[in-house]
């Protein structure tokens, strides 16, 4: 076949570009089509790209840490017994600086930490991908404090790594910036200088305390936990569900389900179908809030909290659940969460959920008071299902049987969801389950 080019794929409506992390494969190497080839950021999601064509990587044209915009070509794949291209050497380069090279050898005599100078002019008209302005903004680092970051990307653009270490090196201490003049470039035959590397802070360890340092994505779900309460004034509701006859069916089918459709049913699935009928019924629930004005969705969009391995959450959005069947709904939800634990979802996977749900019964907990996501109005949590002793009304009395119950926690932005909104959308959806019919076909 003939070389082709490997374009930075689009990964959200909202997504023009990305940072490449990492290369999962290297220039000689056999690749298949849909075959993970590199690691991209964006300001939303880390995800890995697959790659469009089988063949042979003859060329990397982006590299780690550089900034690519959709549509910009980032690999050639050839076929096999195509020559790799060689790989391009530059003359080494020299910086010639002023007399405040040396003061960027200063140690600030607080705390010990080197000071952080960017070997580069002023950074007016200088470039920031979303990532890092999104990362500066959560920091709060002000732009004259990111023009003087150093960074190592194409054109000398601060990378996702750059801002990284800058922050280690900044919560050790202040950092003194340093103003400088701009550099002159010239080229010589002489071995390039080293560029100065921040100092990187030990991880602190005392006694019987180990200091953990929040990686970028607990960073984000803090601060948006952080935003949503003081947002929104949650009330939370609850209510004890009677779920046997779902519990019974499931046991009934899940057998025949995994021969049939290759994978498991859950109890999330009918969750979700439950939700997706009362918001049906109650529509000012599938809402959001923008200044003085509601805005309710005639989308039924719900996003479903995932546990990722590295123990942070993400919530992938399962879009028109009140379309789907329990086959489809099934289908969407395993697949969300495996390349949701694969690191593998893309942006627009993540956005635009018009409600949420938490299933903390698989932890084994019983009930909770979840935080809405924005810029949502409500979150339902579901606890575990427990076998408890039930008071069961028959037309000839009362009995006293064992009764499979799951408590179901609502919590409500009480902006515009009032108390007799909140509880009768959250009683709906129990009696959705309470009246799951134990017989139901499925195909």
């Amino acid at each position: 076949m003939a070389s082709v080019k490997m374009l930075m794929p689009k990964m959200g409506e909202s997504v023009m570009e990305g940072t490449i992390l990492k290369w999962l494969k290297k220039v000689g190497d056999s690749i298949e089509q849909d075959e993970p080839v590199l690691e991209v950021a964006t300001d939303k999601v880390d995800t890995e790209i697959p790659a469009t064509h089988a063949g042979i990587l003859l060329e990397i044209l982006a590299q780690e840490g550089e900034v690519v915009q959709v549509g910009q070509a980032i690999a050639i794949i050839g076929a096999a017994g195509d020559v790799p291209a060689e790989p391009i050497t530059e003359e080494p380069v020299v910086v010639i600086e002023n007399a405040l090279n040396s003061a960027q050898q200063l140690v600030n005599a607080g705390n010990g930490v080197e000071s952080l100078v960017a070997n580069q002019p002023s950074g007016k008209g200088r470039f920031y991908s979303p990532l890092v302005l999104n990362i500066a903004k959560q920091e709060q680092i002000s732009m004259t404090e990111l023009d003087n970051i150093a960074g190592t990307g194409a054109d000398a653009r601060v990378t996702k790594k750059d801002i990284l270490n800058y922050l280690k090196v900044r919560q050790s201490g202040p950092v003194t910036v340093i103003a400088q003049t701009p550099v002159v470039q010239v080229k010589e035959t002489t071995q390039p200088q080293q560029p100065i590397q921040a100092v990187q802070p030990a991880t602190s360890w005392s006694g019987q305390v180990d200091i953990i340092e929040m990686d970028r994505m607990r960073k984000m779900i803090a601060q948006r936990m952080v935003e949503s309460k003081q947002i929104s004034p949650h009330v939370t509701t609850f209510v004890e569900a009677d779920v046997t006859n779902l519990v019974m069916w499931r046991n009934r089918i899940k057998d025949e389900f995994k021969k049939k459709e290759g994978e498991n049913i859950t109890f999330t699935p009918v969750l979700i179908e439950a939700l997706a009928k009362a918001l049906r019924d109650f529509p000012m629930i599938n809402a959001s809030v923008e200044g003085d004005k509601i805005i309710v969705k005639k989308d039924i969009n719900i996003g479903m909290a995932t546990a990722l391995p590295s123990g942070n959450l993400i919530v992938p959005v399962v879009r028109n659940a009140d379309r789907l069947n329990l086959i489809g709904l099934t289908k969407q939800v395993n697949d969300l969460a495996n390349r949701a634990r694969q690191n593998k979802l893309l942006a627009d996977e993540l956005s635009g959920g018009t409600y949420s749900m938490s299933n903390i019964g698989g932890f084994g907990n019983e009930m909770g008071t979840p935080i809405i996501v924005q810029p949502q109005v409500a979150i339902m949590a579901f606890g575990a299902i427990k076998k408890k002793p039930a008071v069961i009304e028959t037309p000839t009395g009362d009995l006293i049987g064992i009764r499979h119950m799951m408590f179901l926690s609502h919590s409500y932005d009480h902006r515009i969801v009032d108390g007799a909104l909140g509880g009768q959308f959250v009683r709906r959806v129990a009696d959705y389950l309470e009246q799951f019919d134990p017989n139901r076909a499925i195909w």
